[in-house]
């Protein structure tokens, strides 16, 4: 990956010699519209492009578009704090050298202002709105596109409790963002819906200690590791789940979840469902793998269709939710990449359909259901 970077890097720095032969950074901004090459950015989190997953996904999306107009080109860029205010800075720092930034994850909430002062400037932002929380407004020359994770936690939820062989499951989360949240609550409503619906009486298991507290500073609950990093936390959370008798793991923790991996990897009586992406790659255990399926959260096309819009001078600013119903969430089902049973598949598909229908509505975070009580569970009134 890193020598991709350093070839995409080298090759901005051709486009950006002939743009400035060109003139002023308004004309280049000019050429990029009408056919020249966009000089991108991707702002991330301090676990980088090649986190193998959340960051890495948005990055994909960007690599594809370059490989479709091999005259644009990417710098990767990392805000090491996670702080809202240090990674709107980091972004107002550079946005004067390209033409399209893209920021995946929840700390680039508020841009507006960097925004509306670079409005000659393209943002895609990814789990993030560009105004303050619940403030709708759209800007002309922002796409904002948040994900309704809890419906891949749902169908994390459910593939865990169709296939437990202990009756006792768990969510792993990185930090209590609304993102990750609405996964955690998204899975906590899928094992209840198998619970209600198939009979069974799968346990959530949540270890008190670890508990998350989201952005308004309620106990949500669930196993947090406080991070996106801490790898060696989310080892300590996995192999305590797993003392507790869970022999599946949803984890969306982005590196820290590496951690949880290899707590499953050690007992190997584990299975681990994998978030955002495909990580059926990484459950590679020996002769085994731990992964059971993926949650998916997609992401790369969704940035590359925003990027072909700015290429093709079609570009609309807006603050959209993808959801199963633009097959922007979902699961892993491709043969070879998943260990779940024909019969699971067949109730997971049944599912699916209710929830791109909208007859499964699982809970989120500020949805103003539970996943104890959200429209499709049948004991909701």
């Amino acid at each position: 990956m890193k020598k991709r970077l350093t070839s995409l890097v080298l090759s901005g720095f051709l486009a950006m010699t002939t743009l400035v032969g060109c003139g002023s950074a308004s004309t280049s901004s000019e050429q990029a519209a009408s056919g020249d090459g966009l000089k991108i950015a991707i702002v991330t989190s301090i676990s980088g492009v090649d986190d193998g997953n959340f960051n890495q996904n948005n990055y994909n999306g960007i690599l594809k578009f370059i490989e479709n107009n091999p005259g644009s080109t990417v710098n990767a860029i990392q805000e090491p704090s996670g702080d809202t205010t240090a990674a709107v800075q980091a972004v107002s720092d550079i946005v004067a050298d390209y033409d399209v930034i893209v920021t995946p994850g929840y700390q680039f909430a508020g841009i507006s202002q960097v925004a509306s002062e670079n409005p000659d400037k393209k943002f895609i932002l990814v789990d993030s709105e560009p105004a303050a929380i619940g403030d709708q407004t759209v800007f002309d020359n922002v796409y904002s596109m948040l994900f309704a994770e809890q419906e891949g936690g749902f169908f994390a939820g459910v593939a865990a409790a169709l296939e437990t062989k202990t009756n006792k499951v768990a969510v792993v989360n990185g930090v209590a963002f609304p993102s990750n949240v609405n996964y955690q609550f998204g899975f906590e409503s899928g094992v209840n819906y198998v619970n209600e619906v198939y009979g069974k009486n799968v346990e959530i298991v949540e270890l008190a200690s670890y508990a998350g507290t989201d952005i308004t500073g309620a106990n949500v609950g669930g196993n947090y590791v406080g991070d996106f990093a801490d790898e060696a936390t989310g080892k300590v959370i996995g192999t305590s789940l797993i003392k507790e008798g869970c022999d599946i793991l949803f984890v969306a923790a982005g590196a820290a979840g590496n951690g949880v991996f290899t707590a499953a990897k050690e007992a190997g009586n584990v299975k681990v469902i994998g978030c955002d992406v495909d990580q059926f790659d990484d459950g590679q255990n020996g002769d085994s793998n731990i992964i059971l399926t993926s949650a998916l959260k997609v992401m790369d096309a969704n940035v590359e269709r925003v990027l072909e819009s700015i290429k093709a001078g079609t570009f609309v600013g807006a603050n959209e939710l993808r959801q199963a119903d633009t097959d922007s969430t979902g699961y892993v089902k491709e043969e070879g990449r998943h260990q779940l049973s024909e019969d699971t598949l067949a109730k997971m598909e049944e599912t699916y359909a209710l929830v791109k229908e909208g007859k499964v509505v699982p809970a989120s975070n500020f949805g103003g259901t539970t996943p104890e009580a959200f429209v499709g569970l049948p004991s909701y009134k």
